[in-house]
């Protein structure tokens, strides 16, 4: 259960509600009637409450949960306890986030402005939108409907922000347009320049080229999730495209549709990412590369080289991750016969 103090939770719901919301079956129809109070862990779920199984280690503790209901697929229907209402789910983890969503809703916007938020006159903020203590939002820029605005947070001049878009507190946007229904979690900075630099050289008096210092574009320290504007053209996030904490995204790189960044990503200028790209921890990219559409990379691996759609690689650099497996299998083995562990 949710801490009630930070998380209002809707419902109760009934089986048969939740198989409609997250389109699930039960696998006996005439538990339908069965009222659910909320959602919990497989460890921790109690006679009133629904899970979900989405991994088969987790089997032994499927069996042993004394959860009321469980989302899970249909070959694991014979491992649920008896008395344990199963909701068959061809993607149980799916499932039970739908169902979730519905015990715990994004909470309403609330139309309203502080009296500390600050607010151009030439800024265009509907009435319906919800602006916290100490919102700065400079000339030109243009709020969407219903949009949420955390408190102290920074909205750049001529930044232009869809409908429907929630901006947690402490966050900065500038030099960019937003689509509907963009969620900024806290800390978030979005338009600050990039690391770019160029060497400058100067000739000696003996004609040789000696290095003087940088031509700076600008340098800048930063933690949270950063996005870069671009120099040559834009920076470009595709639609329903996750970022994880701590991802750095330089210069110039365009990410696809709906890809996936974990976190510490570090993605250096004019990468070019195709959709639905996922990205595990922690992995580094040189700039100036292609990753195509659908490839896959592991945790903490650098890519030096171009990948090619629907490739799943890992190591440093990348290979084909089985090979990569491969590989670490052999340097253990010789690891143990020279004595190593």
């Amino acid at each position: 259960m949710a801490d009630p103090r930070f998380f209002d939770r809707a419902g109760p719901f009934s089986l048969d509600s939740l198989t409609a919301i997250s389109g699930a079956r039960l696998a006996d129809p005439s538990s339908a009637p069965r009222i659910i109070e909320d959602v919990a862990a497989l460890e921790t779920a109690g006679p009133n409450e629904v899970t979900f199984l989405a991994n088969l280690k987790y089997v032994g503790a499927l069996a042993a949960s004394g959860a009321g209901a469980a989302f899970a697929a249909e070959r694991f229907a014979s491992r649920a306890p008896s008395g344990m209402a199963l909701l068959i789910a061809a993607d149980p983890y799916k499932a039970f986030a739908l169902a979730a969503d519905a015990f715990y809703p994004v909470p309403p916007v609330t139309p309203g402005r502080a009296p500390s938020a600050i607010i151009d006159p030439s800024a265009s903020v509907p009435d319906d939108c919800e602006i916290a203590a100490n919102v700065v939002i400079e000339r030109g820029a243009r709020l969407g409907r219903r949009c949420q605005i955390g408190a102290n947070s920074a909205i750049g001049a001529n930044v232009g922000i869809g409908d429907v878009c929630r901006i947690a507190a402490n966050v900065t946007v500038s030099h960019c347009l937003m689509g509907s229904r963009v969620m900024l979690h806290p800390g978030v900075r979005i338009g600050q320049p990039g690391f770019g630099f160029a060497p400058r050289w100067e000739r000696s008096g003996h004609g040789s080229a000696a290095w003087s210092g940088h031509h700076r574009q600008r340098c800048r320290h930063r933690a949270n999730t950063v996005v870069d504007r671009g120099m040559a053209h834009d920076t470009a996030i595709g639609d329903g495209t996750k970022i994880d904490n701590l991802v750095q995204i330089g210069h110039n790189v365009a990410l696809g549709r709906g890809c996936i960044l974990a976190g510490q990503v570090g993605i250096a200028g004019s990468m070019h990412f195709g959709d639905f790209v996922m990205v595990g921890g922690q992995v580094s990219f040189t700039g100036h590369l292609r990753v195509g559409d659908g490839a896959r990379i592991a945790a903490i691996s650098g890519v030096f080289h171009d990948v090619e759609p629907g490739a799943t690689v890992g190591g440093i650099p990348v290979v084909p991750l089985t090979s990569w497996m491969r590989r670490m299998a052999i340097l253990r083995r010789l690891a143990i016969e020279k004595g190593g562990s």
